[in-house]
């Protein structure tokens, strides 16, 4: 199979440090703050989360290998890379991969909307004691005044499109460099402070010892499904990302590097966030709005509350940010590959028309309360519904099966070996992605449209 190179203008990271900051970044997002500790809690704590790192090493690192093999190979976009390499039918995974980009942004730019709203409420002092009244209510109101959804999403979203317009290495990687150390030290001021709290000692607990009889069938989908969510995987952005990379990168310990930073962050925020929760008693099944509508009342009982808040806000506007910029990127590279577009009439046009999709989602809880889609949902989550239940699973299975079965051993043996001297990785990659992780995103997808 032929060496490709892609197009000669096309943006590179200037450092292997960039590439794995951005790919980090990519992968720490609202999935790790805030729906790995309220799914981790309603199922049961420890046997979950050992069940999801057995997921991370099974399914998610295959697979962002897989990813980055087939972007650093072909050097293009998720459509031209599938096409360069097999053509056919094999494009249309290519396209899923856009299509998530596309989907999936649309509603998250809301979601983190929110965040960007209680970060300015923290900022106000909101979660201030002399504040503890209103405080349960601000969700509320929040998601019946569809204007300030409007308001804040498209403020996330144009800081979205203003970051993708400096390109790659001055734009994603110069922001991920930047908010990725800041992100982690936030985190880590929050985890301490967790840990000397008088909830921290059973934060630790109910993370880390297993209580196998939590571990029901739902509980391993869901950490399976989580798994390669996290991590970025089935949407193009991993693929997106490798295509940036240079040829002395070793992409395995990328792959690993990457995964272990974006496990951490989850870790660590659910020590962060239960410790608070059994300090004050609350229960850990809290649920999606263990964020937006536990904490916020717990942050109002706390002494220095506000100071929490604001960090803890800040922490998710930025892990939004970061994994908002990478969807973007792969919609934006498909048309500047693809079509030949400029940057910027791309990134400007494409985060337009995302932002107009997104409008439905904001307006999902209040003047759009009353339209139903499937399953009797509203806008947002059946979108939401529709992104994770079938591209994304549909994106990985493909991509799994892609690289296992159709494409060449030369070429993913020789672009896995890169940059390293350890020839012993790859037969057991190669098993991984051949047989194991294609049969449990398999099992994963037929159990989402209820056929299992």
């Amino acid at each position: 199979m032929a060496r490709y190179h892609g197009t000669p203008k096309r943006g590179h990271w200037s450092s292997r440090l960039g590439f794995i900051m951005a790919s980090a970044g990519s992968a720490v997002g609202l999935g790790n703050i805030w729906k790995f500790p309220y799914i981790t809690g309603m199922h049961g704590g420890g046997a979950f989360v050992l069940f999801f790192l057995i997921c991370i090493a099974l399914i998610g690192i295959p697979l962002m290998i897989a990813e980055m093999v087939i972007g650093r190979h072909t050097h293009k976009d998720p459509v031209g890379a599938f096409r360069t390499l097999a053509g056919g039918p094999w494009s249309m995974v290519g396209w899923l991969g856009v299509t998530a980009g596309f989907v999936i942004l649309s509603y998250y730019c809301v979601v983190a909307g929110w965040a960007v709203n209680y970060l300015w409420l923290a900022i106000k002092g909101t979660f201030g004691g002399g504040h503890i009244q209103q405080v349960p209510e601000l969700f509320s109101s929040l998601l019946a005044s569809d204007l300030s959804q409007l308001f804040w999403q498209a403020l996330f979203m144009g800081a979205t499109i203003w970051i993708v317009l400096g390109g790659v290495s001055d734009g994603l990687e110069r922001a991920s460099k930047l908010m990725m150390p800041v992100l982690f030290l936030i985190l880590i001021v929050l985890t301490v402070r967790g840990l000397f709290s008088p909830g921290g000692p059973r934060a630790l607990s109910f993370l880390f010892t297993p209580n196998w009889r939590m571990l029901d069938a739902a509980a391993m989908l869901e950490a399976m499904g989580h798994a390669f969510f996290t991590l970025s995987l089935g949407m193009g952005a991993m693929l997106t990302y490798g295509s940036y990379a240079n040829e002395r990168t070793n992409i395995p310990n990328v792959a690993i590097t990457v995964s272990i930073m974006d496990t951490c962050v989850a870790l660590l925020s659910g020590i962060a966030i239960f410790s608070i929760v059994f300090t004050y008693g609350m229960a850990p099944a809290a649920g999606p709005g263990l964020v937006f509508k536990t904490l916020p009342i717990l942050f109002s009982q706390m002494q220095g509350g506000t100071f929490v808040a604001i960090l803890f806000f800040l922490l998710l506007v930025f892990a939004a940010l970061t994994s908002s910029i990478s969807l973007l990127e792969v919609v934006v590279a498909y048309y500047c590959d693809e079509k030949k577009w400029q940057r910027r009439t791309a990134t400007l046009v494409m985060g337009f028309l995302i932002f107009l999709l997104g409008v439905p989602s904001a307006l999902s809880n209040h003047l759009l309360a009353d339209v139903h889609f499937i399953g009797g949902r509203n806008f947002l989550d059946s979108i939401d519904l529709v992104a994770t239940n079938y591209i994304l699973p549909l994106g990985a299975l493909f991509i799994a099966i892609f690289t296992g079965w159709v494409m060449t051993t030369r070429v993913a043996r020789g672009e896995i070996e890169k940059g390293t001297v350890n020839f012993h990785f790859y037969p057991l990659w190669h098993f991984l992605i051949k047989y194991v992780s294609p049969i449990m995103v398999a099992i994963l997808f037929l159990s989402k449209i209820g056929l299992i």
